[in-house]
């Protein structure tokens, strides 16, 4: 009992096995440039010893690889003997992985103890792991349980419960009330530990066909950054439609590639109980188009098959992608006298990522509109950025489709009179 007690908790020898023999001939886990780096590093910081806590912040927008250095990050450690596991709020990715690697024919048992919630660490033992490699932290919570009501603070409780902590970080994708994962709080509560900080941030970017100048676009059209970039000199197919039918159509001829193109929204529209799992079911109606939300059965939207026929949202398209993405902006976000205007208001009942939001708009009004503002912008920048050939868009609101119409010709202007000046 002495020897359990006193034992060091590891993964067996096949468990590593299995783990490598699951990346290998993966395209999609195979590492590029300066991912190797940062990967690298992570490497070595498990590998130092020392008292203190280490807690290691790697910044990454969308497409920068951050999923894919994170797996990798987990097999090469649990490849050299040590207690590591992969967590991330959102259950989506978690299953979609899980899936993934699981393929091989090896038993489920060795991925799903990999593969965690943020939930899992408020009784947790100090330092009972090696590393927790955290993907899209921004989406952490303060409280844990189904009713929130568990722990204090998640962040907190994880790097409590390791030696190092990886927290990988995207500020812009932050996209509910409850979303408490920023790089500032991580960072105090670092201070709080008295953990060695290390920084680095993800720069290149390998979705959207590899192009930055897409990402600064879509953060200056959406007027969260004013990046004054409105050049979009790149193979990237973005298209505007007029008509919802329309757009739905091009991404089914799109998902006969590869099933690899989604149909997504801003939620907006009411989410039936009675709808979960009933393709009869048409939650989203627009004219002659109607849809149902994605169903509640499954975790793996994004790569089943049947999905096409269903519209994904927020929670079951962040931190995945696909080679094209058709989305649907609702009434919470229009055009209003040259500006993006945002709507809370108009979001649907049962969407729980604007929870309090009604309530604190009584106690003050400003804040409370700035707060939502973010969320809304950061919700439609995330859906945008899913697509790594192509992002094709309808508005419900008429100024905000023509708006987007200018931009993009805008755009095209700017090139052809660079292609000009430069011939």
């Amino acid at each position: 009992m002495a020897h359990i007690d006193g034992g060091k908790i590891k993964p067996s020898k096949s468990l590593q096995e299995s783990l490598s023999n699951m990346l290998k001939g993966k395209q999609e886990f195979v590492l590029l440039d300066e991912q190797k780096i940062t990967y690298e590093k992570a490497l070595a910081l498990s590998n130092k010893h020392q008292n203190q806590k280490q807690v290691y912040i790697i910044h990454g927008g969308p497409g920068t690889g951050k999923t894919v250095i994170a797996i990798n990050m987990l097999v090469e450690m649990i490849n050299q003997n040590k207690n590591a596991i992969y967590v991330t709020k959102n259950k989506a990715p978690r299953e979609v992985y899980r899936k993934k690697l699981s393929n091989g024919g090896y038993r489920k048992v060795y991925i799903d103890n990999l593969f965690k919630g943020s939930g899992g660490f408020v009784n947790s033992i100090e330092n009972n792991y090696d590393c927790i490699i955290v993907d899209e932290s921004h989406r952490l919570n303060a409280k844990s349980g189904y009713y929130k009501n568990n722990g204090e603070n998640q962040i907190k409780e994880i790097i409590h419960a390791c030696k190092l902590a990886i927290f990988f970080v995207d500020d812009h994708q932050i996209v509910t009330t409850s979303d408490i994962g920023s790089s500032q709080e991580i960072k105090k509560w670092c201070e709080y530990y008295n953990a060695t900080v290390y920084e680095d941030k993800l720069k290149s970017q390998f979705r959207c066909n590899g192009s930055d100048a897409y990402l600064s676009w879509v953060d200056n059209v959406l007027e969260i950054e004013e990046t004054a970039n409105d050049e979009l000199n790149i193979d990237y197919d973005i298209r505007i439609f007029d008509n919802p039918v329309t757009l739905k159509n091009a991404i089914y001829e799109k998902n006969q590639i590869a099933n690899r193109s989604r149909i997504l929204a801003g939620y907006c529209w009411e989410w039936e109980k009675s709808g979960r799992n009933r393709a009869d079911v048409h939650e989203i109606k627009i004219g002659d188009f109607s849809m149902s939300w994605n169903f509640n059965s499954t975790d793996t939207w994004a790569i089943d098959e049947n999905s096409i026929n269903q519209v994904g949202c927020i929670h079951t398209s962040q931190g995945l992608e696909f080679d094209y993405v058709g989305l649907i902006i609702g009434d919470d976000m229009r055009y209003e006298n040259g500006k993006i205007v945002t709507d809370f208001f108009k979001r649907a009942l049962s969407d729980k990522s604007i929870s309090g939001l009604k309530k604190a708009y009584k106690e003050n009004k400003e804040s409370t509109l700035n707060w939502a503002d973010i969320i809304i912008k950061n919700t439609y920048r995330t859906l945008m950025t899913r697509g790594q050939k192509g992002c094709y868009i309808y508005c419900t609101d008429a100024a905000l489709n023509e708006y987007l119409k200018l931009r993009l010709e805008k755009s095209k202007e700017y090139v052809r009179k660079s292609e000009k000046t430069n011939y």
